[in-house]
């Protein structure tokens, strides 16, 4: 669990299914497809967790071990979430149909002000449970001062997919990655690590394996 040091805010990046080849997501998104070629393989380690069965409303059961207690930790002291066009939806371009309000329904699971990285911006939208979406043209490093303001003083969360997340890591404006290695082989589909050598100089990092067959690496900001 990441807890931030009194008065800081941390940025955290939970959960980020990566094949043993390096690809965080598959190729060929569609409406279909969030994920591409790669379906639900990345997580589904994931949505076998109780936390993932209470929240999506699978019913009982669900592994309760490492794979739930990192799930669970995602979705504490987060103030705001910032996430990349691609994780919100599957078009590309001008926005042919603003009708679309992300894969999650109408109460998203963020419960907070979510940022959207694109280069067409679009009206905010209102969802129900407190989760308002804002698509922004922006920088890293200037849509994250405007996320650590709405978060009042608790953490941002880095949602993904995986370029948002790349471009954050080497802006150096992560203070904690958690990156869970999938053992399956992808081919194709976007990389985590392309461009990030020597990554771990910045980082102490901690790993923990499932019973799912999964590692879990904690990568957390080195303070000396």
């Amino acid at each position: 669990m990441t807890t931030s040091p009194a008065g800081e805010q941390l940025v955290r990046v939970h959960n980020l299914g990566v094949s043993i080849d390096g690809f965080a997501t598959g190729e060929g998104q569609s409406r279909e497809t969030p994920f591409g070629h790669a379906g639900q393989r990345l997580t589904e380690w994931f949505f076998d967790t109780a936390w993932a069965h209470e929240m999506w409303g699978s019913g009982p059961g669900g592994s309760r071990g490492v794979d739930n207690a990192l799930t669970e930790s995602a979705f504490r002291g987060v103030g705001a979430e910032i996430m990349g066009r691609n994780k919100f939806g599957y078009q590309r371009g001008p926005w042919e149909d603003e009708s679309w309000r992300g894969w999650w329904g109408e109460e998203p699971p963020f419960h907070t002000p979510v940022y959207v990285l694109t280069h067409y911006p679009r009206p905010s939208l209102e969802m129900e449970g407190g989760t308002v979406f804002h698509f922004r043209d922006a920088s890293p490093q200037d849509v994250l001062a405007e996320a650590k303001k709405a978060a009042n003083g608790l953490d941002v969360r880095i949602g993904g997919g995986p370029t948002v997340v790349r471009d954050f890591l080497a802006a150096d404006l992560v203070d904690h990655l958690h990156v869970v290695i999938v053992p399956i082989v992808l081919g194709r589909g976007v990389r985590l690590w392309d461009s990030l050598e020597g990554l771990e100089q910045r980082f102490t990092v901690e790993t923990a394996s499932s019973p799912k067959g999964v590692s879990h690496m904690i990568f957390s900001r080195r303070t000396s």
